[in-house]
């Protein structure tokens, strides 16, 4: 029998992938700030140096986080538009074809 979850649809799946792609990606571009960040931190920050590997490792690890979280929702985001953006461009394409139809038809029995 058949799934009707809402949640197991091929574009919610693809939705999930799009999103987990931007965490990826987002906590790349974050993380790699952090460490210029960091670094920055280490050569001029004596209040830096002197914290501990582990707090150190909790703001590299925050930075990653929170850019993963928000790249991941801005590549959901798109991917909402678009599917928007398709499915009015199908309901155009229906429109407009049932129009045609209508038009052939009529000309059709006026002859």
């Amino acid at each position: 029998m058949p799934s009707h979850d809402p949640l197991k649809t091929e574009e919610a799946n693809e939705a999930g992938w799009e999103a987990t792609k931007g965490a990826g990606i987002g906590a790349a571009k974050w993380g790699a700030g952090a460490a210029i960040l960091a670094g920055i931190g280490w050569i001029w920050s004596p209040v830096y140096r002197g914290t501990t590997i582990q707090f150190k490792v909790f703001i590299q690890m925050s930075g990653m986080v929170v850019g993963g979280m928000i790249e991941a929702d801005h590549r959901l985001r798109l991917y909402e538009y678009q599917m928007r953006m398709q499915r009015r461009v199908q309901r155009e394409q229906a429109k407009w074809q049932r129009y045609q139809d209508e038009f052939i038809q009529a000309n059709n029995s006026n002859k």
